[in-house]
């Protein structure tokens, strides 16, 4: 996956309020599954680790008259998780983990958008939403950006880029497996690529 650079995030933040005016109204965008994915750090014996799950599914809806009515609907393919280490992503698709078998996807619906400072997404948003893990939802709080992918011109917005932030309680979804071993807190970090439906 293409790393994203502070300078072209910086860019692409700046650019994006003079784009909207020229795309009123509200917009489908469709998943560009191969270069979108959910990061995430897990904490195993006080160290630090990464890995990532694939974006299954996106349903993107961007307001461009009134970027509050956007929406967001994210699924992750749990089967397909990778940690770095074999016996890790073993015991994250575990039945006391994930529980990948009879779980196999993880979704976050988004209900409500919060754009912070003078609501420009330039200033970023936080989205409140419901998170399910192994069959329980419960809300969360995600910290988001959205912003032109790279290469693309200055008011193409037909090409986005959304990144999503946050950290959660694996016990709260029942996902406690391994405690002695693995913190409860966990770093989320997506990243979606969408293009215009």
């Amino acid at each position: 996956m293409t790393q994203l650079t502070r300078r072209a995030v910086t860019t692409a933040l700046t650019l994006m309020p003079l784009a909207l005016a020229a795309h009123a109204g509200a917009v489908p965008y469709e998943l560009q599954a191969k270069r979108s994915t959910v990061g995430f750090i897990y904490r195993l014996s006080g160290k630090a680790s990464k890995g990532s799950m694939p974006v299954k599914r996106a349903a993107v809806v961007i307001d461009f008259d009134a970027l509050q009515r956007s929406s967001i609907d994210v699924e992750v393919d749990v089967r397909r998780a990778r940690t770095g280490f074999i016996f890790a992503t073993e015991a994250l698709k575990a039945a006391t983990v994930l529980d990948a078998k009879a779980h196999p996807t993880i979704r976050f619906r988004s209900t409500a958008i919060r754009l912070n400072g003078k609501g420009r997404l330039s200033d970023g948003a936080r989205i409140d939403g419901l998170l399910t893990i192994k069959g329980i939802t419960k809300p969360v709080t995600l910290q988001a950006a959205l912003f032109r992918q790279a290469g693309t011109q200055a008011g193409d917005l037909s090409q986005l880029s959304f990144q999503l932030k946050g950290r959660i309680s694996r016990a709260a979804f029942g996902a406690a497996g391994f405690a002695d071993l693995v913190a409860d807190e966990i770093d989320l970090d997506i990243i979606a690529r969408v293009k215009r439906a």
